[in-house]
């Protein structure tokens, strides 16, 4: 989960539970254009239908984390969707000298586009600009390259927003159970990465804004073990707990176990990412688990749509734009007992 993070993401799109099946509708939209609009591009009727054979070279770290392994399920599943479509795509790996070597293999292969979720943004950077500068369009996943000259477009999460629409959802709560001075808690994932900062920023403001504070906070490493460990200090040292934010749904099935072995069950969890799992145990209703905030793998569903599109020379079938976004964030939105069937399709297994 290390990343360098995209500081300005103007690009903001409405749902971040883009399903497995498409980037948009938009971009596969089968219904023509208006035809007293003459700012809608003339393909969005002809995006869904097979076009120009292309091949997407493909690259992500290794799949030793749920949302890291639906990463790379998720871009298999939509490749497959598309006749005309070949995926090239090496094995994962944490070694950043490897995939940096295994992308230069792609390059070599000449393959149409390249989608790279970089292990190391700043050290893919140049392997990057290098397909780029070969003629070979780069679209780069989640974790940012050092410049926009190593990429055509950057499609990823927003760390940020998740944080701010965690701290909202928990602040509407808490004035709605009319708790005037909530204590509220925050599982982070390891404090070192930009992700990890972005997030606790998001939410502290969110809270701020609400008129409350960030009380007991530990930070974990995105796994079920150091959740556990660090759940289980935070509770110790909280005999009062009425909200906790937990960053991740991976380390929160660690989070979950310390509440159930502490027997802490009266106070409400928000959780991060959307873990089938955890939308499971939101359904059910019956942990303190009441929502989650999105930050879905299915963007890398929407980069395989957007890799065929660019190697097809064709824009978002919705926009007036002839050429697909250079920027596009994903939206955190907050799944609770209310929508989650609307989300289920985009949890991925932790």
């Amino acid at each position: 989960m290390t990343e360098q993070s995209l500081h300005r993401r103007r690009f903001l799109l409405g749902g971040a539970a883009v399903g497995a099946g498409a980037l948009l509708t938009a971009c596969t939209s089968n219904e023509a254009p208006a035809q007293n609009n003459a700012a809608n591009v003339a393909n969005a009727g002809a995006n869904s239908q097979p076009g120009t054979p292309v091949t997407i070279g493909f690259s992500a770290p290794a799949a030793d984390h749920g949302w890291m392994a639906a990463i790379t399920k998720n871009a298999r599943a939509q490749a497959q969707k598309f006749s005309e479509v070949t995926l090239n795509a090496t094995e994962g790996t944490n070694d950043v000298n490897q995939q940096i070597s295994q992308v230069e293999t792609l390059i070599n292969a000449k393959v149409n586009v390249l989608v790279i979720l970089p292990f190391d943004g700043k050290a893919l950077t140049a392997v990057g600009q290098q397909a780029m500068d070969a003629g070979i369009q780069v679209i780069n996943l989640d974790r940012v390259f050092d410049t926009p000259l190593a990429y055509r477009t950057w499609i990823g999460g927003d760390n940020y927003r998740m944080g701010v629409n965690a701290g909202n959802y928990i602040a509407q709560q808490m004035k709605a159970k009319n708790i005037a001075s909530p204590v509220i808690g925050e599982v982070a994932g390891i404090d070192s990465l930009p992700l990890t900062q972005e997030r606790s920023k998001g939410f502290k403001d969110a809270l701020t804004r609400q008129g409350f504070t960030v009380g007991p906070r530990v930070a974990a490493e995105f796994t079920p073990e150091s959740g556990e460990k660090q759940t289980s200090n935070l509770l110790q040292s909280a005999s009062k707990l009425d909200a906790l934010w937990n960053h991740d749904d991976d380390q929160g099935v660690g989070v979950i176990a310390a509440i159930n072995n502490a027997n802490r069950k009266n106070f409400l969890m928000v959780g991060g990412a959307g873990s089938k799992n955890a939308m499971n145990l939101i359904k059910s209703d019956a942990e303190p688990l009441k929502a989650t905030v999105l930050y879905s793998p299915s963007m890398a569903s929407s980069a395989i749509s957007l890799a065929r599109l660019l190697g097809q020379g064709k824009g978002a079938g919705d926009f007036a734009e002839h050429e697909i976004p250079a920027e596009i964030t994903t939206y955190s939105a907050v799944v609770t007992k209310e929508n989650v069937d609307k989300y289920m399709d985009v949890g991925f297994d932790s």
